[in-house]
Order: structure tokens, then C-alpha cells, then sequence
């Protein structure tokens, strides 16, 4: 099965995807490591935006989509556009979306050891965390 991990930060959506065959995590290399949101004022850039996620889910065979989520409120809240996208996320036809906290990933992520492989760009290492943690635990 292949999932999606994303890691949300400002007005892009980083991912990273991971499939798990026999207990062996592996991490498929795409093209595709991060999809952003320009002006998102405009309604014809958020369709824009679904469209190209659409795209990209249905191109790529993505089963399933793990989010980590963002603070609703505090400090550390996510900022407006960030839930925009998450919501984008969440509309998809044919694939399952799951958010999953800060603390899940961690954990799962030390129990299960997730390092990620060479083949990820640091900034995608939550992503594929999200996304390990997504398979794992289902």
C-alpha cells in the first residue's frame, strides 16, 4: 500500500512516500517532493491547487494520506493557509486521509526506528515519518 506522509509548512505541502511490504518500510522516489499554494485569496489558485494534488494522488497510486498535524491554537499554531491545503487533502475522492499528531509520529517513529534512507531531502523527513508511522500503525 502505498502512502503519502505530508508535513504542512506554510503554503506548501511537503511529501514523502512510503510503502510497506513483509514488515520492510520502503521509500518510493518521486519527482514530486513538495506542492505549494500561490496567493491563496484567489479561488482559482486553491482549485488550481486541488486539481495538481488530484493529479499527483491518482498519477502516483496514492492509497492513503498521513497529515501531521498542526496546533489549532498557540505558539506554534498553523497559520490560516496551512489548513486550507489540509482541507484540500481531506476532499480527495478515493483515498483516505488521516491526521496524525506530533507526538504519534514520534513514537511510533522510536519504537519502529524510521531513519530515513539517503534517497529523502532533509525537508522531507517528517513527511516520511507521518508516512511510516501511517503504515505501521494500520
Amino acid at each position: 500500500m502505498k502512502t503519502c506522509g505530508i508535513e504542512i509548512k506554510g503554503s506548501e505541502a511537503i511529501i514523502a512516500v512510503a510503502s510497506l511490504d513483509q514488515q520492510t518500510l520502503t521509500h518510493i522516489v518521486l519527482n514530486t517532493k513538495k506542492i505549494a499554494l500561490d496567493d491563496d485569496d484567489e479561488a482559482a489558485n486553491v482549485k488550481a491547487f486541488a486539481a495538481q494534488v488530484q493529479a499527483f494522488v491518482v498519477d502516483n497510486g496514492i492509497e492513503r494520506i498521513a497529515i501531521k498535524k498542526r496546533s489549532k491554537k498557540g505558539e506554534f499554531a498553523g497559520g490560516p493557509t496551512t489548513f486550507k491545503i489540509e482541507g484540500v487533502f481531506q476532499l480527495l475522492e478515493g483515498c483516505e486521509v488521516t491526521l496524525l499528531s506530533p507526538q504519534t509520529i514520534n513514537a511510533q517513529s522510536k519504537k519502529h526506528d524510521f531513519t530515513p534512507p539517503a534517497t529523502l531531502n532533509k525537508y522531507q523527513h517528517e513527511a516520511y515519518k507521518a508516512a511510516c508511522s501511517a503504515l505501521v500503525k494500520k
